[in-house]
């Protein structure tokens, strides 16, 4: 039976008293020291990468880094067995800051960070495969050199769970990891640094996605509902807090959950968007109507007032099987509809991709006996000739002449060989 005796009972909500009760626990839980500010990821290193990908990584000769570390120039790599050179991420980054300082000339090449007056590029990346395609673009710009951020919009953490931040259900009253606490429209809003995570690739760092998001989406639906909220006030919050960390990063690759409100925050903060699509015909008619779906929302930010400007808006095919007839009528039909809104590149269905999915790794972390040489190096082929596309891309934004598909089909070409 009810406690009636509790003089609070009769004038307490039963939400107010279940919050009361699990802020009491939190307050005890933490003087006990049993309840960090933050969890901590599993215990994971990037691997070490062997002279010729830190070579092709660079665009530069293996004799060339070979004898720059006989010379004791750059860096100094691990020496294994029978003199194997090996770089760490950090260490191919000292290479490429002492290469731009070295050889002037192609400074961009090796440190293509951005320069002052180049804007901050926002990617918003939605779709099927979306956590795979966010997770190799953020961790293919890091390994070409950009700084980069990661930000997990799913309330289930997909993204997170493949850096090993892992919050299954769990919420954190006064310490949230997620955007809620950089987007609350509270005046207890978190800093957008203090929801920053470090990853274990060096210059990419991460904001994780947990149930916390579901709040957020909550609280926009009733606002939005009972106190006029604009639906381009998530827009507005989520460029405030990006510009309180604008300085420290040069590419935000958003991976979009299923939320109304945080869909459109990260579409309408985006500088460019990037929609993944299998080249099936049901996830076609389904990307049709999400599309629909997502210029009303962005109709509705405009008509409030808000600039929304995507420097690009393109389509990338995923899970593609190229000997597959249906998938080739497909891919045509969305070749002729998007034009050159569609990536030349698309991203093959692939046991190595899939493998190291269920490793909660991706390929960028294993070696090609992990999952198969000839099958890693087909999905890695695939997936560089995308990211070198979007690399270029934003390029071009930037005022640059293009240069990752050319290195890609060289050294794609050199592989076939």
């Amino acid at each position: 039976m009810p406690n009636s005796d509790n003089p609070s009972f009769q004038t307490e909500k039963a939400s107010e008293r279940l919050q009361r009760h699990a802020d009491e626990i939190s307050v005890r839980l933490t003087e006990r020291g049993a309840v960090p500010n933050f969890p901590e990821p599993d215990d994971r290193t990037l691997r070490s990468f062997s002279l010729g990908e830190v070579a092709e990584i660079l665009g530069v000769s293996g004799s060339y880094l070979r004898q720059l570390s006989i010379d004791g120039l750059g860096t100094t790599p691990e020496t294994g067995t029978a003199g194997r050179r090996s770089y760490t991420l950090r260490q191919i980054n000292e290479l490429r800051a002492y290469l731009a300082r070295t050889r002037r000339k192609e400074a961009l090449k090796f440190c293509p960070r951005r320069r002052e007056g180049e804007k901050l590029q926002i990617i918003s990346v939605g779709g099927s495969a979306s956590t795979t395609t966010s997770l190799y673009l953020a961790q293919g710009l890091a390994l070409q050199g950009y700084r980069v951020l990661a930000i997990d919009l799913d309330p289930d953490g997909s993204l997170s769970k493949m850096f090993g931040y892992d919050y299954p259900g769990i919420c954190f009253p006064d310490r949230y990891v997620s955007m809620y606490g950089a987007l609350r429209y509270d005046d207890d809003r978190s800093s957008m640094s203090s929801v920053i995570r470090r990853t274990h690739f060096h210059g990419l760092d991460l904001v994780p996605g947990n149930c916390e998001l579901e709040i957020f989406e909550r609280e926009s639906t009733k606002r939005f509902h009972s106190e006029d909220l604009r639906i381009a006030d998530a827009s507005i919050k989520m460029v405030s807090a990006l510009k309180e960390v604008e300085a420290n990063y040069d590419v935000v690759v958003i991976r979009c959950g299923g939320g109304i409100f945080l869909t459109a925050g990260a579409y309408g903060a985006a500088t460019g968007v990037l929609r993944t699509v299998r080249p099936e015909w049901p996830e076609i008619m389904s990307m049709r109507i999400s599309l629909s779906f997502l210029s009303h929302f962005v109709s509705l930010m405009e008509e409030a007032g808000m600039s929304v400007n995507h420097h690009f808006t393109k389509y990338l095919v995923t899970r593609h099987n190229p000997r597959d007839f249906s998938q080739q009528e497909a891919v045509a039909f969305l070749r002729k509809s998007l034009g050159h809104g569609l990536l030349t590149a698309t991203v093959w269905e692939s046991d190595a991709i899939r493998d190291a999915e269920v490793k909660k790794r991706s390929l960028y972390e294993l070696v090609a006996g992990a999952v198969g040489r000839s099958a890693y190096e087909q999905a890695m082929e695939t997936l560089n000739s995308t990211n070198a596309e979007v690399m270029d891309i934003i390029y071009e934004v930037w005022g640059r002449p293009p240069m990752y598909v050319m290195r890609a089909s060289r050294i794609a070409g050199k592989a076939s060989s």
